[in-house]
């Protein structure tokens, strides 16, 4: 399995997610494991120049939790756990 197919496994993550991931040097779906992805947001944002769509950082909420072992969930029901880091 190359590593795109490896991340492309990942619900919620097509080959848009996939090239952002690239960005921040994710390559491998191994690589997210135990990773912050709020940290991974920031520094897409910051590498960027952008604050990104915040449903970004959802899918990348889902790609971490699927990474570390959660089953698949829709990149959706992470949007209130977003909101409230977001209060914190």
């Amino acid at each position: 399995m190359s590593a795109d197919t490896d991340l492309l496994a990942l619900a919620n993550v097509g080959p848009a997610i996939v090239r952002k991931l690239a960005r921040v040097g994710i390559t491998e779906r191994s690589q997210l494991t135990g990773l912050d992805p709020v940290e991974l947001y920031e520094r897409l944002c910051a590498l960027d120049g952008h604050r990104h769509d915040p449903c970004l950082l959802d899918t990348f909420m889902s790609a971490v939790d699927q990474a570390n072992g959660a089953p698949a969930r829709p990149w959706w029901e992470y949007t209130p756990e977003r909101k409230r880091l977001a209060r914190d």
